[in-house]
């Protein structure tokens, strides 16, 4: 006689339940890390980008002997920059992204001005 054993081998349903449980306070804990990480990269770029334009402004106007007051466009100081400079909150193409307020004041970001901010001249 033969017995038959049956070896039916599984998870069972509480296993389970505390996989996806530890899966899910995984994510919890990650996803909103991983936002703060890339709205603070985004930052850092467009403040980069800000700093790049400030160098271009001020290079246009020592180059062209351009008065304080002078507001230069972008087809100006667009052969000064590298790269193509867009914010990177979402802008499309410089003139949405970024407004030139002349050779003595600083650009600003049109996509968010209260954070992206060049910060203050301390070589006053």
């Amino acid at each position: 006689m033969k017995i038959r054993t049956s070896s039916k081998s599984g998870f069972t349903l509480v296993e389970i339940m505390i996989v996806v449980a530890i899966i899910g306070l995984l994510a919890a804990i990650a996803i909103p890390n991983f936002v703060r990480a890339r709205t603070q990269s985004q930052k850092n770029a467009c403040i980069n980008n800000l700093r790049q334009i400030d160098g271009a402004v001020q290079t246009w106007a020592l180059e062209n002997k351009q008065a304080p007051n002078a507001t230069p466009a972008f087809t100006d100081i667009s052969s000064y920059l590298k790269n193509a400079t867009i914010c990177p909150m979402g802008g499309i193409a410089f003139s949405d992204s970024y407004l030139l307020n002349g050779v003595t004041n600083k650009p600003t970001c049109q996509k968010d001005p209260v954070n992206h901010v060049l910060p203050v001249d301390t070589s006053s």
